[in-house]
């Protein structure tokens, strides 16, 4: 059985060089919600050693960590940008992550926008699509 080329077309390799080298991450859609997706997933994230930046302009702060309205209102670089936002939201995100100079546009899964990753892998930015980067953590490293 031959396997599936994943969309964003990166390898386990690829994948574990991001979690490995990058640990600023811009969490948009950031929710203090605990059955919201994006709470475990910053949660976890914060667990194994990431600093985990909420991007939400309805909430002050997210997990004891303030919350920014925007990804350029955050201080100093960012190197992740993880999108919990509908796909109709991310080529703002992208654009935002673009000016900030990001390194990577994560589109968790039911995130993804054909413009919003084409244009960020046009701007130079490593584009992640349909995944999840807690799940993703997890099986290239384990539950540490």
């Amino acid at each position: 059985m031959v396997k599936k080329m994943p969309l964003d077309r990166l390898t386990d390799d690829d994948i574990r060089e991001i979690l490995t080298k990058y640990k600023r991450i811009a969490l948009v859609g950031a929710s203090p919600k605990p059955e919201r997706d994006a709470n475990t997933v910053m949660r976890y994230l914060l667990e194994h050693g990431y600093d985990v930046i909420p991007v939400n302009p309805k909430y002050e702060e997210v997990l004891g960590r303030k919350c920014y309205p925007s990804v350029l209102d955050i201080p100093g670089d960012i190197d992740i940008v993880d999108i919990f936002v509908r796909p109709e939201f991310t080529e703002e995100i992208v654009d935002q992550a673009i000016k900030k100079g990001a390194k990577v546009v994560w589109f968790q899964f039911y995130t993804y926008n054909r413009n919003a990753f084409k244009k960020a892998k046009e701007a130079g930015l490593t584009a992640v699509a349909h995944r999840c980067i807690k799940q993703e953590h997890e099986r290239l490293f384990g539950d540490l």
